[in-house]
């Protein structure tokens, strides 16, 4: 769990032993698995699938990262989705989970993210990947940079929608 008087992960001294851009994706990620734990893990299942002003629920973003981290990564590997890749994709949404089993799902996301990642590190960041079903072309490193820009936003959106749950749990009372 990130401290207040701890710095951020990129000034911490670690992946010194990584290229710049990996380290910094995995540095962006080990802030975005901190932060979540941080604003979102005391919330219990009522309070993750509440949706404020309906905007998506905490519980989606939190799916979304974990769920999108491991497409990106595919199509990184220059693999295609499989079937459950696909599967899931349609139920970030509405998938009804515990919290347990949702911040469960989201360390093993942040550590397999973590994993193949590094495994990437020797690799061109000029190469040519494609995204989705449409081939859109992309490279190497704009694949993982983005990987960190989309975690780090829904961050900020689960963030903030956590903060809307608890301000409205407050002024309702017991």
């Amino acid at each position: 769990m990130a401290q207040a008087d701890r710095p951020e992960p990129w000034l911490r001294g670690t992946l010194t032993e990584l290229p710049v851009v990996h380290g910094a994706v995995l540095h962006a990620l080990e802030l975005a698995a901190e932060d979540l734990a941080r604003w979102c893990e005391s919330l219990g299942a009522e309070e993750l699938n509440q949706r404020p002003g309906g905007v998506a629920p905490v519980a989606f973003h939190i799916r979304h990262i974990a769920r999108s981290m491991d497409r990106l990564l595919t199509y990184a590997e220059r693999r295609p989705l499989n079937e459950q890749q696909m599967a899931a994709l349609g139920m970030e949404m509405n998938e009804d989970t515990q919290p347990e089993d949702l911040f469960r799902e989201s360390r093993r996301a942040f550590e397999s993210a973590t994993r193949r990642i590094r495994a990437m590190s020797g690799e061109d960041l000029e190469a040519p990947r494609t995204v989705g079903r449409h081939a859109m072309p992309t490279r190497l490193g704009a694949l993982l940079v983005h990987i960190a820009d989309h975690t780090q936003r829904h961050v900020g959106q689960a963030i903030t929608t956590a903060q809307m749950v608890r301000r409205s749990a407050a002024r309702e009372g017991p």
